[in-house]
Parts: C-alpha cells; structure tokens; sequence
C-alpha cells in the first residue's frame, strides 16, 4: 500500500458519512483492517477520538445504520476524485 492510499484511506475514515464499506469496496481492506491502521498512523489521542466519534452515533460509517436519506458522501467530489462508489 502506498503513502498516498495510507492518506486516502485516512481521509475515508475521518468522514462521517463515507461507509467502511467503501473503503472495502475501493481498497480491498475490512474495517478491522481500517482500525488496526488508524491506530498504526494516528497519536493514541487521535486514535481515541476518531473510534469514539465512530461509535457516537454521530458518524454513519456502517450501511446498516444509514439513514436512507442519505444517498452521497460527505464530500460531494469524493466520487469523481476517486471513483468510490456504493454497489
């Protein structure tokens, strides 16, 4: 994995409303993966606030608890940046 995907896939994460899924999806590596990684880049203390803010219930990082108003990313030029897409 390059730097760049390291960055990209951080980017990802810290997005609320871009899905786990998608960075299965566009990188191949499960949210377990996701974490493990997170905690790997990240100072604890930065590691500590993203997995709170993930489980908050502020973030909708996981499809299933989506609301189904939501039908694009946070950034609405993620999908033409990097062809992420939600199949």
């Amino acid at each position: 994995m390059t730097d760049r995907d390291i960055d990209r896939i951080i980017e990802m994460a810290w997005e609320d409303r871009t899905p786990f899924e998608a960075t299965k999806n566009q990188f191949g590596i499960s949210e377990s993966e996701v974490i493990r990684l997170m905690r790997k880049e990240l100072k604890e203390s930065s590691f500590k606030m993203w997995r709170k803010r993930v489980n908050s219930g502020v973030s909708q990082k996981h499809l299933k608890k989506r609301s189904d108003e939501i039908t694009r990313f946070k950034c609405s030029r993620q999908k033409s940046i990097s062809l992420n897409k939600i199949t």
